[in-house]
């Protein structure tokens, strides 16, 4: 079906929740006519079919419209948050310690729609999904989806076992609430095994594939905690086999041919494996072979008929008796399950439940011509009387036929056919026979006959996937005397045990409680599709090399996992908080502690699995580094202020330092550090004013000259924004409104102003408005309803607006060629590779459009920078247009070198045209790089509003590290600019160089 497919039924239904009859009658009665309308979910479009089906057919009392539909499975998916998802974004062990999330996946959108549309009009949700863990924790992915949309949403749920009419109506007689301790038992699973698949599996890939890149260069090598395991069953039977030594044995075989046949006296010793011993008995019976009769006894002798059939029994029935795999029985059993032929296929249960009415069952298969007579003789001979077996799961009965068909095709008639045959033989009576033994003596030695002659053989008749025959042998006498047709001494040799069929391994895995009766198939299926092991002509299991290696690897370790011990703890617990025994979280907690430890010790003995497999696949490609395998997991440095995602430290691809948010691309908030710091890393220390906590401190290597003398080259400081000489010397800028009513007098505290705009080159720019009040030390999103300055449209770039980068040359215009999100994007690069410049090439022109017309007087006091660090990678050093003409000085603006700057003016046609700007005076090739526009050199008003530059807004202003200082002073339109302060001391009249402070 198709994600989208529904199907809908009105009708009546008497619906009596278990929780409603703890109220009165007047209360009940209140509660259910407030329901008009239920929206049922079932699991799958089938069954969703099915249920309507019964419903709008039968006959219940109460007026309430129904709609059902049905998911498709699970409609939410468990995975890591970015960026945790990609491989190689850090060292497979940060995995057992990632953020997970749950979300629904792209193709169910559809379905998660259809449930949020649906149950707006609906004032009770009825979950119909399968009574199993999974179907119940479906049910409560349901209920989020719903309650989501609908918070006093009435939820409950539909317990059945068959999608009959009596079921369903049962059903719906009966609702119940959603059980959360299962639900729970199923979010343990599902997040362990991401866990500790999603390590082990990179852990395995990324090293195998460098270590032996001819063989694995391609190949995933898979990690589950049930899936190895089951290898491992395999490769343990196979190597019992190699390891087999035949031992050679004898032993002395009596016969007796008789009119009706011969009869095999067998030897009560067995077998001797001294070859002289048994000659000397043999000898000792060839002096005198006479055969004395000395015991004939004779017993009745019953065939069992079978248990009622479970889902491990059917799988394993169905591969030694049909020849059909596990996964492809359980896929057919579910669709016979859903079309109403079967009752649920996934049960432990081996006991009928004394409610079920077996009668009625067997008398729906009375009119098939091959087992219906069989069917009438069960109820002639006084009803259905199954064996009992020991299990019971309390939720499902044994699997048994529902509803006769004879329409059935292919391999869906077989197994069809073998669940009702199953379904008869177990009602019916064990085959019943008389047994005779004969025991003979020959020079002392006893030999055995035994004869069996069947007198009814009742289930047999219809099951005959079981065979019984008869064995004759004649009438003998106690006491009396023969001569032996034959005495003979026979040899032979021990032989090893097979390999493992389907039915071994399935035994294996319940026995050992690896997997659940219904993911048996599955992770049997994963091994053979991941190549580890192979299957014989016979259909047995034959486990690969790269099988065999893993699992020697692993063991050579001493951690067997391989062995099912560490899964079978985990399936124990789970049952455990089924019953609500033990908490969801500490089973959680210590088996992701247990697998880390695991995991760690694994890597260390990395090279254990090296040698195992390098056996299999020739000598091993040496690693240098670890590094190349599993980059490093940077830690984090504070939560982002945008996303709240962690915010770690990273390297630029040409040299550098930023600290980046792991929600990237979603979230592109990103702080710059500029190029004076030669190195940045993570200190241990955290910031005890600063929030959201924890953020921790930086510790800063910096260029010898970018920092004042009083500053060590070597610092750790916070740039959460209470640090105010690493804010001043970084550029972090923190704003105070100049002036603030008395009212909020108190607050008047650092405002950091943050937008994704000014992080990363590809982001998308985004208008900033106005500054938002924060504790010190915080980073958020600015917004306000400021109208923001008009922009002339951006002129066609005919050629004449060259883009000229930091080092004053023109740009050069490259086309992202490598495959992503950016394809085919141009963008802007330093021609000579000496700068850092960089810009997207549809970023300029946007900027071009946004940028202010000349004589704004609009502040803008964050030239060239985003506010609180966060830049772009250029630097922001480097004018979009520059103008040709010189004009006087820049009017006691200093460039980078310390000089004056000069005031010139854009020529170039564009919507700069006549703007005038500062530069630095020396000639281009000579130039540092300093730029600002001269209508931006003003301060802010004293409303204390201040409008953000883009970062292409036609050209960035002063660089990291530069070293004008903005005016404070009052705005205004013709405001002249304020004399020049030194940067250590902030007084007018001298720089920094000639700074009393400096000497």
């Amino acid at each position: 079906m198709n994600f989208q497919a529904r199907v809908f039924a009105s009708c009546r239904v008497r619906m009596l929740p278990q929780p409603w009859r703890l109220f009165s009658r007047a209360a009940e009665d209140m509660a259910l006519q407030r329901i008009r309308k239920v929206l049922c979910v079932a699991e799958k479009n089938d069954a969703a079919r099915g249920i309507a089906d019964l419903l709008s057919n039968s006959r219940m009392r109460r007026n309430v419209t129904m709609v059902m539909t049905s998911v498709s499975g699970h409609l939410l998916a468990h995975d890591f948050k970015m960026p945790f998802r990609k491989w190689h974004s850090c060292n497979p062990l940060a995995l057992f310690d990632a953020e997970i999330e749950k979300y629904c996946p792209e193709n169910y959108m559809d379905i998660k729609r259809t449930l949020e549309r649906e149950v707006q009009q609906c004032q009770a949700l009825v979950i119909w999904t399968d009574c199993d863990r999974e179907g119940e924790n479906i049910g409560f992915e349901i209920i989020h989806v719903c309650k989501a949309v609908k918070p006093n949403l009435q939820v409950f749920r539909a317990r059945f076992s068959e999608i009959t009419l009596h079921a369903v109506r049962t059903a719906c007689e009966n609702l119940t609430q959603p059980d959360k301790k299962t639900s729970d038992a199923v979010d343990v699973r599902q997040e362990l095994d991401l866990r500790i698949g999603a390590a082990f599996t990179r852990f395995q890939t990324l090293r195998l594939r460098k270590i032996f890149p001819d063989i694995l260069a391609d190949q995933l090598i898979s990690y589950g905690s049930c899936q190895f395991p089951t290898l491992g069953f395999v490769v343990e039977r196979f190597k019992a086999i190699q390891a087999f030594v035949p031992e050679a044995f004898y032993k002395i075989k009596v016969t007796h041919d008789h009119e009706d046949g011969s009869v095999v006296f067998n030897w009560k010793r067995n077998r001797l494996f001294n070859h002289t011993a048994c000659l000397v008995l043999y000898q000792m019976c060839m002096e005198d072979p006479v055969a004395t009769v000395v015991e004939v006894g004779s017993k009745p002798k019953s065939k069992w008929r079978p248990l009622p059939l479970d889902t491990v029994e059917l799988e394993k029935l169905a591969s030694r008796k049909l020849k059909i795999n596990a996964k492809e029985t359980m896929r057919i059993a579910e669709k016979l399950y859903t079309q109403g032929f079967i009752s649920y296929p996934r049960t432990e249960t081996n006991i009928f439940p004394k409610e079920l009415n077996l009668s009625a069952l067997v008398q729906q298969q009375t009119q098939d011509p091959n087992w219906g007579a069989f069917a009438q003789r069960i109820l002639d001979q006084g009803g259905p009387t199954p064996r009992s077996g020991t299990k019971s799961d309390q939720a499902h009965p044994p699997i048994h036929p529902t509803k006769y068909t004879a329409n059935l095709q292919g391999n869906e008639q077989r197994l069809y056919e073998f669940i009702v045959r199953h379904f008869l033989a177990c009602c019916s009576q064990d085959a019943k026979g008389q047994e005779t033994t004969v025991e003979i003596d020959i020079a002392n030695e006893r030999f055995i006959a035994q004869g069996l002659m069947i007198l009814a053989r009742n289930y047999l008749e219809v099951y005959p996937y079981e065979k019984w025959s008869d064995k004759v042998i004649p009438l003998y006498q106690k006491g009396s005397r023969f001569q032996p047709t034959t005495v003979e001494m026979v040899d032979g040799e021990t032989s090893p045990p097979l390999l493992l069929t389907e039915a071994d391994l399935i035994a294996l895995m319940e026995k050992h409680g690896i997997g659940t009766d219904a993911t048996h198939a599955e992770h049997i299926e994963t091994i053979k599709t991941r190549m580890y092991v192979g299957l014989t002509a016979d259909q047995r299991f034959l486990p690969g090399h790269l099988g065999m290696g893993l699992v020697e690897g692993y063991d050579s370790m001493g951690y067997e996992m391989s062995k099912p011990d560490l899964r079978a703890e985990l399936e124990a617990d789970l049952k455990l908080i089924c019953e609500g025994k033990k908490d969801k979280s500490v089973v959680l907690q210590q088996q992701v502690q247990k697998y880390k430890q695991v995991f760690i010790e694994a890597v260390a003995r990395a090279n254990k699995l090296d040698q195992a497999l390098a056996q299999y696949f020739g000598e091993a490609t040496e690693i240098v580094e670890q590094e190349e395998v599993y980059p490093a997991m940077p830690l984090s440095v504070r939560k982002c202020p945008q996303c709240n995602n962690d915010m770690v430290l990273k390297t630029k691809k040409n040299g550098g330092f930023y600290l980046s948010c792991t929600g990237y691309p979603a979230c592109k908030t990103a702080v710059w550090f500029p190029d004076f710091v030669l190195d940045v890393a993570r200190d241990e220390s955290v910031c005890a004013v600063c929030k959201p906590h924890p953020v921790h401190k930086l510790k800063f290597k910096f260029k010898r000259g970018s920092v004042p003398p009083m500053m060590p080259l070597e610092f750790v400081g916070c740039i959460g924004g209470c640090d105010e000489m690493l804010k001043e010397l970084l550029d972090l800028k923190y704003l105070h409104r100049s002036s603030q009513p008395a009212s909020s007098a108190s607050q008047q505290a650092n405002h950091l102003q943050v937008n994704n705009s000014f992080n990363r080159p590809s982001g998308e720019s985004r208008q900033v408005r106005g500054t938002t009040n924060l504790a010190p030390g915080r980073l958020v999103s600015v917004n306000s309803t400021r109208t923001p300055r008009p922009a002339p449209s951006a002129a066609p770039d005919d050629g004449n607006n060259a883009v000229m980068c930091n080092c004053g040359n023109e740009a050069l215009l490259l086309t992202v060629r490598k495959e992503g999100p950016n394809q085919g994007r141009q963008f802007y690069k330093c021609s000579a590779n000496t700068c850092n410049f960089f810009l997207w090439a549809d970023q300029q022109s946007e900027d071009r459009s946004n940028a202010a017309p000349r004589g704004s007087a609009l502040p803008q006091p964050f030239a060239g920078r985003g506010p609180g660090g966060f830049q772009r990678p250029g630097g922001g050093r480097g004018p979009e247009f520059f103008g040709n003409n010189s004009s006087d000085a820049g009017g006691g603006t200093v460039c980078n070198c310390d000089q004056p700057a000069v005031t010139r003016t854009v020529q170039k046609d564009g919507p700069n045209k006549g703007r005038q700007f500062h530069t630095c005076s020396k000639p281009r090739e000579q130039q540092c790089g300093f730029f600002q526009w001269a209508d931006e050199n003003v301060a802010p008003g004293p409303s204390g509003d201040v409008s953000l530059n883009h970062f292409g807004s036609s050209g960035y202003s002063r660089g990291v590290g530069s070293k004008a200082k903005r005016p404070n002073g009052p705005s205004s339109e013709t405001t002249a600019k304020k004399p020049r302060t030194c940067s250590i001391c902030h007084q007018p009249g001298h720089t920094r160089k000639t700074c009393p402070q400096n000497h």
